[in-house]
């Protein structure tokens, strides 16, 4: 006699080893369930170490850690990638502290301003580099060719604007493009090239016209 339809799902159910029944097209959706709470669990984990590790960072605020923050500062290094360093304090902990520590916040600004010189050199220090070249080989295995490298070329380029870019930010008087034309009110710019210009080239000309038309 053939199995009934309820038989079967009891015999696919023992086979799975639930306790529940469960029909085969439910199976896949289940599956996915599975690794969506896997994927999730594995994120939670990924949180909490890291809370952990926030948890341990210092958050009283010593003379040493100032120092060093601001010396790392001044060599080029982000303040980002200063707080990675596990005895560093958390970002938002240095935020705090220059709100609350005059002399730290003085020396963080002075450190800032002295880290666009840094870049500076290190732009420099970039342009400086020998390009890496790519040799081009033609069909017998000869060389065909050497140029450069053009990716690493763009990405050289990209480190130098970067570099710039920050050090016009960090001091603008020095490495800010200047584009003010005019004074203010106090202390107005004349601007008497042109017409000098003009006026000379007027003078000439009536003195040509005196000579009869030689100069």
């Amino acid at each position: 006699m053939p199995e009934t339809k309820s038989k079967k799902r009891d015999t696919l159910t023992t086979e799975i080893g639930l306790n529940t029944t469960v029909l085969p097209e439910t199976l896949p959706q289940a599956a996915e369930t599975q690794s969506e709470s896997t994927a999730l669990t594995a994120r939670q984990s990924t949180a909490l170490v890291e809370k952990h590790k926030d948890m341990g960072r210092p958050s009283v605020y010593t003379e040493a850690l100032a120092d060093e923050i601001c010396e790392r500062l001044v060599r080029g290094e982000s303040l980002e990638s200063i707080t990675k360093d596990a005895h560093m304090p958390h970002v938002a902990t240095i935020y705090r502290w220059l709100q609350k520590y005059e002399d730290f916040c003085d020396m963080y600004t002075r450190a800032r301003e002295d880290q666009a010189d840094t870049l500076a050199d290190q732009i420099i220090a970039i342009a400086d580099e020998h390009p890496e070249t790519v040799t081009i080989l033609d069909k017998d295995g000869g060389v065909a060719e050497i140029k450069v490298d053009s990716a690493l070329i763009a990405w050289q380029k990209n480190r130098i604007e970067a570099r710039k870019w920050t050090a016009a930010k960090l001091k603008p008087r020095k490495y800010g493009e200047r584009t003010t034309l005019a004074g203010d009110a106090e202390n107005p710019i004349e601007v008497n090239q042109q017409s000098e210009v003009i006026a000379a080239f007027m003078t000439n000309i009536m003195l040509i016209k005196q000579n009869g038309g030689k100069k």
